[in-house]
């Protein structure tokens, strides 16, 4: 993977919750390189610290310790806007719920990444349009999501995440509310993202079955990379 551009970079980076006076470490000191155009999987077992690294490299979360580098520059220095502009630009974040707007039609949801990027709403339409077709949803821009199969919901999130061409794609167990068949359908769907428009994408999953999925597996344990950190 040398070849290939490095989005991101973390050195021993560490996250600890605290709850009263009790502190409880999640991430043990990380270290990991994450390169343009891979599909990564990280898996381990519950409460290994998958989920906790995932929105720390989606820039929800914060670490404790350590370096977290995106496209060569240290987060830490980067001002709370400077952040939200960055989720919104380079970041595409596919949430194991969902978290799609119930009052919102398809292509209202898909659009909402774009409002807040202020781009023209005939450019937002149009787009959103676009994005609904490419995963198959074009005959349900005007439904809602409650009027939507979890498959169909999934498929809405992952046209949302892609809505402002992000660097990379971020998601956490995006089949795990999904039955198996839904489920292969929504991996098929990664897999063309990633071989037919190159997209990175780091996905978090407990499930081993989708191990063979990826170009690179990146296995936690007890808050630690254990393999794949290279």
């Amino acid at each position: 993977m040398s070849a290939s551009r490095e989005i991101i970079r973390l050195e021993n980076l560490e996250k600890t919750y605290f709850k009263k006076s009790l502190a409880v470490p999640v991430l043990k000191g990380i270290n990991l390189s994450i390169y343009e155009g891979e599909f990564n999987g990280i898996m381990g077992t519950s409460g290994s610290g998958k989920t906790t690294m995932l929105n720390i490299l989606g820039l929800l979360d914060v670490p404790t310790g350590g370096k977290y580098y995106l496209d060569g520059d240290e987060v830490e220095h980067f001002s709370d806007d400077h952040l939200a502009g960055l989720r919104n630009r380079k970041i595409g974040y596919i949430f194991q719920s969902f978290n799609l707007s119930p009052n919102l039609t398809i292509g209202q949801n898909i659009e909402v990444p774009m409002i807040y990027g202020e781009i023209p709403k005939r450019d937002r339409v149009k787009r959103a349009k676009e994005l609904a077709e490419s995963v198959g949803l074009g005959h349900r821009l005007n439904h809602r999501p409650t009027e939507l199969s979890g498959g169909e919901c999934q498929r809405t999130a992952i046209a949302r995440a892609l809505a402002n061409k992000p660097a990379y794609l971020l998601a956490d167990e995006p089949t795990g509310n999904l039955d198996e068949k839904t489920g292969e359908e929504i991996m098929r769907l990664f897999h063309d993202l990633h071989e037919q428009q190159k997209v990175t994408i780091v996905m978090v999953t407990h499930n081993p079955e989708l191990e063979t999925q990826f170009n690179r597996v990146i296995r936690l344990r007890d808050g630690r990379v254990v393999s794949g950190n290279d």
